[in-house]
């Protein structure tokens, strides 16, 4: 398969003057080392850990856009706070984009890197926004007969996340989990393996529509932060799974300390010696996402056996090891279509991602959305 010398590659800089500009730059068409392949790049997922590379701390309801196809470039202002808080960034331009798939259209020399040339992959490792991506073969995830670049794009950040969550689960001796945000596509994703693996799962979404979404898949427990009834409605959940690990997705206001409160309160329900430090069985929420961006605010009436912390797929993975990294990734390729498939909302190419009206759209980040780029198209 021929190879354009040259490819266009989206990138965020964050200026010395105040300003976020993400743009298209011609790049020079690397060629693999020994161990690389090169990756022709069809699909690529918006996830909300790429916005937070794209966009930073930046006010993106001012964001304007010029120019037109491959010279089309975004631009916003940056305020002084977010200059601060930014400060690290300021002057580099940052290759974006966290996964995606395509076809090998070149090698190296070794058999591994070889055995994968007109394979189509799944990779991850930044810089997916782009026409083209070297990378070593090692970190590619070789898709199965009949499956598509679009099947694959979003392999790896979601049904990896899953995945672990289960897996810490289970390494923290805990047995059912409560989940927040939960009619996201990893949310879905999180009830269909719960659910094929007789987990008992506590979904808490915002909207009643979210609630016959979750419910219409099959979910026993879904509870609406919106209802006046919520804490009463999430002490009942929790009190019948015995859920005491919690995954955040929003990660500020008081969603954690409320997720604790009502662990608490379920712990009380059972018969046992009155203790001024609360119940003894350690109650854990990790906050994974940052969808709500003010402080997380904890109301510690909750006894002294719990936790807050942070928790990152890569962080996991690297802690977990090898073994169990690799029996989480075959896995994925087995259920690409089934357990793990991502819908999209929409399909743009890498310009019309810079387009300030598309752009608003995808940065909504409303809960079932998702946007696929195809940097082909």
């Amino acid at each position: 398969m021929s190879v354009n010398s040259t490819y266009l590659q989206m990138l965020s800089t964050v200026t010395e003057t105040g300003e976020l500009r993400l743009e298209l730059k011609e790049q020079e068409t690397p060629k693999p080392n020994a161990d690389q392949v090169l990756v022709r790049i069809e699909a690529t997922p918006i996830n909300p850990s790429d916005l937070g590379v794209m966009f930073g701390f930046t006010d993106m309801s001012a964001a304007t856009s010029t120019g037109t196809g491959g010279d089309t470039v975004l631009t916003a202002p940056v305020s002084e706070q977010g200059m601060r808080v930014m400060k690290a960034r300021v002057g580099q331009a940052l290759a974006v984009g966290n996964e995606g798939a395509g076809t090998v259209v070149a090698t190296g020399d070794s058999d591994a890197a070889k055995s994968l040339d007109g394979k189509i992959v799944a990779i991850a490792g930044g810089q997916m926004y782009g026409q083209y991506r070297c990378i070593e073969a090692a970190s590619c995830l070789p898709l199965l007969e009949g499956h598509t670049a679009k099947d694959g794009a979003s392999s790896f950040v979601n049904p990896m996340t899953v995945l672990s969550m289960v897996e810490t689960m289970r390494m923290e001796n805990h047995t059912a989990l409560v989940h927040t945000a939960a009619a996201s596509n990893l949310g879905q994703m999180l009830n269909r393996i719960c659910q094929a693996e007789g987990i008992d799962l506590v979904n808490i979404v915002r909207k009643e529509e979210q609630v016959a979404l979750l419910k219409e898949m099959g979910a026993k427990y879904v509870i609406n932060s919106s209802a006046d009834t919520f804490m009463a409605d999430l002490t009942d959940a929790i009190h019948e799974t015995g859920a005491t690990l919690a995954f955040d997705a929003t990660g500020g206001g008081m969603l954690a300390s409320n997720i604790l409160s009502c662990m608490e309160a379920a712990a009380a329900r059972t018969p046992g010696a009155y203790s001024i430090y609360g119940s003894v069985k350690h109650k854990q929420v990790y906050l994974y996402g940052g969808l709500d961006t003010s402080p997380t605010t904890l109301n510690r009436g909750y006894g002294m056996a719990w936790g807050v912390g942070g928790w990152l797929l890569p962080n996991f993975l690297a802690k977990a090891g090898m073994e169990v990294a690799g029996r989480l990734r075959a896995r994925v390729a087995q259920e690409l279509t089934t357990s793990f498939a991502s819908n999209y909302t929409n399909e743009i190419s890498l310009s019309e991602a810079l387009d300030a009206d598309i752009m608003k759209q995808y940065y909504a980040k409303h809960t079932g959305e998702k946007f696929l780029i195809c940097p082909q198209k």
